[in-house]
């Protein structure tokens, strides 16, 4: 086997619970039908209903999953990053999920996609894979309501508490480094919002501004604020 056949192999035995379920012709078809991309910060992956590209394995970078009003404002759902399975970017493939989504690279992106067909034709004939499938959309499609619930019925200094805590613990940092267009963008408000609760926090001491980043000062104040969620 090639390095490179056994790093990707690596990584579906890694990323996939239903590789060991597979017989030796599913491994060759996967195999065969997966290919690395890279995709351009600021690129669209995925168009929508246009569009039903596969199952992507995000390597490096980050995508953004969002969706459009009739007006063209975009609500961001949630994002993918490194190891993360961008399952909806294959709904064509999942009979009974009909929800579109746009997918954007929000940095440069390396990432190993599945063809559609190929994913389609392995999990109608092995049901660890339909299950895996199902389970990992059910996932994301609770990700969704859950961020669609913050929008409607959360307010806004609350949201942004939860959203820098999520930031701080998927970054690993106490620093966030975002522009106040990017965590306006992730939050689903307006850029004027995310400046003026920005200024609040800072005033409150549970934020400190620095060059081009924002970093929090008062953790627990944040979580007391956040609540459970």
């Amino acid at each position: 086997m090639k390095r490179e056949e056994k790093n990707v192999t690596d990584l579906f035995i890694r990323h996939f619970s239903f590789w060991p379920h597979l017989s030796d012709a599913e491994k060759e078809l996967l195999n065969a039908h997966t290919h690395a991309v890279h995709y351009e910060k600021g690129a669209q992956v995925h168009r929508g209903p246009f569009d039903c590209i596969g199952v992507l394995l995000i390597k490096k970078g980050q995508l953004r999953v969002y969706t459009l009003s009739e007006d063209g404002r975009d609500v961001t759902l949630y994002r993918l990053f490194p190891d993360d399975i961008g399952i909806l970017s294959a709904a064509c493939t999942l009979d009974s999920v009909t929800f579109d989504v746009y997918i954007d690279a929000e940095e440069d992106t390396e990432a190993l996609l599945t063809d559609a067909s190929a994913f389609r034709k392995l999990s109608d004939g092995n049901i660890y894979v339909r299950c895996y499938a199902y389970e990992l959309a059910s996932k994301r499609l609770s990700d969704m309501l859950w961020k669609l619930q913050q929008v409607l019925f959360l307010s806004v200094d609350r949201r942004f508490a939860i959203f820098l805590l999520e930031e701080s613990r998927e970054r690993k940092s106490d620093t966030v480094h975002l522009t106040h267009e990017q965590m306006a963008r992730y939050m689903g408000t307006a850029r004027e919002v995310v400046t003026r609760l920005i200024k609040y926090f800072n005033q409150e001491g549970w934020t400190r501004t620095g060059r081009g980043c924002l970093q929090i000062v008062n953790r627990d104040a944040l979580k007391e604020l956040a609540g459970p969620y």
